[in-house]
Formats: structure tokens, sequence, C-alpha cells
């Protein structure tokens, strides 16, 4: 059986036993979330912070990080068009964005059948967007969404949670 025939086959179950409800795409709590995309936050990272379905608007990414546009695009979105009204950002301890090893990275790549011409196209350690400190990363983050010219004042807030405890230290108070 292949992984999309087992999700397949969950969905199936899942559907059968599903009251299904209709919810508003705006975040009840009025919070936007960036944090990682680490498998070890999935039912975990929610209930830790005592969130359920519709409560927030949750954006993951390798590193909760802010490399480009694209995640300040989906902030910017859930602060003007969905409701939320607070950004929290959320790193996590043990996190494989920490200590990248982008030499590695780039032989896997070549492994992979990536030529080294689109390859050098790219400053992969920019790209990649690795770091040292998983709370400093949380910190810098926080610091870019705060003075970003197309994010309003509204309160930033940085945590790092426990990846084995589920405890939460809060890095940026944003009140």
């Amino acid at each position: 059986m292949t992984i999309l025939d087992e999700v397949l086959s969950k969905n199936e179950s899942f559907v059968e036993t599903f009251e299904g409800e209709e919810l508003s795409h705006h975040p009840q709590k009025k919070l936007a979330i960036l944090t990682c995309m680490d498998c070890r936050l999935v039912d975990f990272l929610e209930p830790a912070l005592g969130l359920k379905r519709w409560d927030a608007k949750i954006i993951r990414n390798a590193g909760n990080s802010i490399v480009g546009e694209d995640v300040i695009r989906s902030i910017a979105v859930a602060l003007y068009g969905l409701g939320a009204e607070e950004v929290m950002v959320v790193g996590h301890t043990q996190c494989g964005m920490a200590h990248v090893d982008i030499k590695a990275l780039k032989s896997k790549m070549i492994e992979s059948g990536i030529s080294e011409d689109d390859i050098s196209k790219y400053d992969l350690s920019e790209w990649i967007g690795g770091f040292e400190s998983e709370e400093e990363n949380v910190i810098d983050v926080c610091e870019k969404i705060k003075n970003h010219p197309l994010i309003p004042d509204v309160p930033i807030h940085g945590l790092i949670i426990d990846i084995v405890t589920g405890k939460l230290k809060i890095l940026v108070n944003g009140y």
C-alpha cells in the first residue's frame, strides 16, 4: 500500500464518522501563529497552546523563519483579511533548522539529480534560512514581522516550546 493509498483509506474512515459543521474562516481567537513544520508538532502544538479547530490561523514552514516575503504575505492576509489581531511566533527546541548542514543538503540535491548549475542560482545559506539558536531565531523573526512596513502595530509575541515536555517559554511579550 502506498502512502497515498493509506491516506485515502484513513480519510474514508474519517469521513464515515465525522460530523461536519460549517465554520467561519476567521480565527475565533483572532490569532495568527507562525510555527515550524516539524512533524513532532502535529497533535502537540495546538493542545499545548489550548487551541482547537477554528481558533487560529497557523502558518508553518521550515524553522518558523522568514525567508523572502511569503510568510509576511500570509500574516498580512490573516491580519487584514481574516480578523487576526495578534501574531505569535512559536519556535521549538531541537529544531532541525538549527545548525543545518548546507553542504550536506547540497550533496543530497546533487544525488537527487539537481544540476550544480541550477543549485548555483541560489545562495543556499540564505534560501534555506538555517540558524544557530532556536531562541535567537524566534526573537529575530518577531523583529522582522514587527518592523515590516506592511504589518500594522499589533502585538507580536515570541515563544519557544520544549519539544519533549510542551512547556512554553516567553521570549517576546508583544504587549
